[in-house]
């Protein structure tokens, strides 16, 4: 067993007298279980990032495919739908005169 000599400020010290009037835990008591806490804490925020990572991979992926697969538009009938002119026939681009 280790020895560890730690600082405490003003408001960390009267949190240690809090929770041990609160709690009736020894002094030594409540550091430990503050650290074992937090360290199941982050164990689950390390699994639920690492979950997070690989969908977001994993829906890139997917997304990346269906835009290769996907149809392309018709982009010939748009630009031909009118013109930069300000004719919104299109009777010019498809070379018809008025």
């Amino acid at each position: 067993m280790g020895t560890r000599t730690v600082r405490l400020d003003d408001e960390a010290e009267m949190t240690l007298g809090y929770l041990r009037s609160l709690t009736g835990l020894l002094i030594s008591e409540v550091p430990k279980r503050g650290l074992q806490t937090y360290a199941a804490q982050a164990a689950e925020q390390a699994d639920r990032k690492r979950y997070y990572i690989y969908r977001d991979l994993i829906l890139a992926r997917a997304a990346m495919r269906a835009h290769r697969h996907a149809r392309p538009r018709p982009r010939s009938r748009i630009r031909s739908a009118g013109s930069a002119s300000g004719d919104p026939g299109g009777y010019r681009a498809a070379g018809r005169a008025r």
